[in-house]
């Protein structure tokens, strides 16, 4: 059996609590940001994995329930469409910061 995820979208937006950042500097910051997002694609990764094992089970017919297809499914085209967002959002205010004059 296939073990289940706990990786979600608002498992990760839970996951992301200000915090006293006052001794941090912008690499430690930067790196701590690196790390998140990191493994929040293995996660996504991981989840499309489960997906493509319920697919593989599905059509050699040892899938009983097709529903845990489905919900897997869904589970992760939520991940890839809240990644997406995730990026876009991140090349927006890169863009934004690029523009500022100094």
């Amino acid at each position: 059996m296939i073990d289940k995820i706990s990786y979600s979208p608002l498992n990760i937006m839970s996951s992301v609590q200000p915090k006293d950042n006052s001794g941090e500097g912008a690499a430690d910051l930067g790196k701590r940001f690196g790390s998140f997002l990191n493994e929040a694609m293995t996660n996504l990764n991981t989840q499309q994995q489960q997906v493509d094992q319920l697919n593989q089970s599905f059509i050699k017919g040892e899938l009983s329930d097709v529903h845990q297809l489905t919900i897997a499914s869904e589970k992760a085209s939520l991940g890839l469409e809240l990644t997406v967002q995730v990026r876009n959002k991140v090349l927006e205010a890169y863009q934004e910061m690029m523009r500022m004059q100094l």
